[in-house]
């Protein structure tokens, strides 16, 4: 019996623990990025707006909607700074709270606050190579409405 508890309590703890569940978002900089939007519209077939295209999948442990955002960025943007890199990449991740406390206790950059929107909420870091890397707690059902 003591050890069912054991791995029970071990379950609890993962659970409250903070994780990239996958990706959820590609940005990259682009000369024009309406001309790029309608590039892909016209060649690949990708319903684009304003924000890029929003592509849509099921969570295999949820069965879950979910969305991956592609957006091209204006190559002047600052929305990457401090980095200089030329793409950002969007995690999704579940508890975003203690994931942050754990990155800061890991001695990781943490560039912001939270920010919660009404379609999740979103953090910033940086990795090892100065890499800006937008870390978003989406609110599935809003995204999907």
């Amino acid at each position: 019996m003591a050890q069912n508890e054991s791995i029970q309590n071990e379950k609890n703890m993962s659970d409250k623990k903070g994780k990239v569940t996958g990706i959820g978002g590609i940005f990259f900089k682009s000369a024009n990025p309406k001309e790029i939007k309608e590039w892909y519209s016209k060649n690949l077939g990708m319903k684009t707006d304003d924000y890029g295209t929003l592509f849509e999948f099921r969570e295999i442990d949820k069965d879950e909607k979910a969305q991956l955002q592609w957006s091209p960025f204006s190559e002047k943007t600052k929305y990457f700074e401090p980095s200089q890199k030329e793409f950002m990449i969007n995690y999704r991740v579940e508890n975003i709270e203690a994931l942050v406390e754990e990155l800061k206790a890991n001695g990781v950059t943490v560039l912001d606050s939270i920010a919660s929107y009404d379609y999740g909420k979103f953090v910033h870091v940086l990795d090892p190579e100065n890499n800006k890397i937008e870390l978003w707690e989406p609110i599935n059902d809003v995204l999907t409405k």
